[in-house]
């Protein structure tokens, strides 16, 4: 009896490790952002000094319900003022390592919550 099916019907980050993540197949090395309807945008973040306001606006313009931030190797939270746009939309934010970001991702989207995910990989 089969109870998993083949495929996942989202988006899933299949495997990661301390400065990468692997979507459908692809390895990616830089910082990255998805959701679990499928989109997917390449993050031009290489640092966590050099997050602004941009990506959390793109997110919210994308309406989720959560979004989950990959913080890098280690936790560290952005400031509040980044994160306007998400607030004015009563969006949720969790904020993580990127591999707690990765599991946590998956597990939400496989309930089939529309969740989004920026992932700093450095």
């Amino acid at each position: 009896m089969k109870i998993h099916p083949d495929k996942p019907h989202f988006q899933s980050i299949n495997a990661y490790g301390p400065d990468w993540v692997q979507v459908g197949g692809e390895k990616i090395t830089h910082s990255i952002i998805l959701d679990s309807r499928g989109k997917r945008l390449d993050w031009p973040c290489s640092r966590f000094e050099d997050i602004t306001t941009e990506v959390f606006e793109q997110l919210a313009q994308w309406q989720p319900e959560l979004v989950i931030f990959g913080s890098g190797e280690r936790l560290r939270f952005v400031h509040p003022s980044l994160t306007q746009a998400l607030m004015q939309r009563q969006i949720g934010l969790e904020t993580m390592d990127t591999q707690a970001a990765c599991r946590t991702y998956n597990i939400l989207a496989a309930e089939g919550r529309y969740v989004a995910v920026a992932l700093l990989m450095r």
